[in-house]
């Protein structure tokens, strides 16, 4: 028997008040809740919480509160990923970071989307998964929409909106976001550091 669950990570329209799926909404919204109030000097607790949170990357994440997600569990991080304050990830299908990601303040990632018949939108809504490579960074402000994937090292300006697949390597910026350019060896902060 297929579940509410099993159509919407399967990205299939699904009931969005189905018990099973607002009973883990309220309990990632609840964690939400409890890392946004806690302290700098609980980090403890903090790692605690995102470890319940995340389905994978818990343990190393850095995260700056607030932090919003729909289920959390359908996030999956690779190391040390950084969130800067008041990101959003709308997770109802899989979301996929790579390695050392960056994200600038109040970035928005959605993998939930809505059908256009009116009727039908009130009650159901489907997604398409996000993934994002190793070593990118998203300025802030940033929407990622749904179904898109970025390549690693790719750098994405601060208010794009992201509506198709950015290429790995590359510098995209504007809405809709588009490649300006591939990322050089000469680009600002290439350069190794000397030690």
């Amino acid at each position: 028997m297929t579940t509410e669950r099993d159509k919407m990570l399967s990205g299939n329209l699904y009931d969005t008040h189905d018990p099973e799926l607002v009973h883990d909404r309220d309990r990632a919204r609840n964690l939400c809740l409890d890392l946004n109030t806690s302290r700098e000097d609980q980090k403890e607790e903090r790692r605690r919480i995102l470890r319940k949170l995340f389905g994978a990357g818990g343990d190393d994440v850095l995260m700056q509160p607030p932090f919003y997600c729909d289920y959390g569990t359908n996030i999956f991080l690779g190391k040390h990923v950084y969130f800067n304050f008041n990101c959003i990830v709308l997770d109802v299908c899989e979301v996929h970071i790579g390695d050392h990601t960056i994200f600038g303040p109040a970035v928005q990632i959605y993998t939930a989307t809505h059908p256009f018949d009116a009727e039908l939108r009130r009650t159901h809504e489907y997604g398409k998964p996000v993934t994002i490579g190793s070593d990118v960074w998203i300025g802030g402000g940033a929407i990622i929409c749904p179904g898109v994937t970025i390549g690693s090292r790719s750098v994405i300006g601060a208010g794009s909106v992201v509506t198709r697949d950015i290429p790995a390597g590359v510098f995209a910026a504007g809405n809709p976001c588009r490649v300006i350019r591939g990322i050089t060896d000469s680009d600002p902060g290439s350069h190794k550091i000397v030690e």
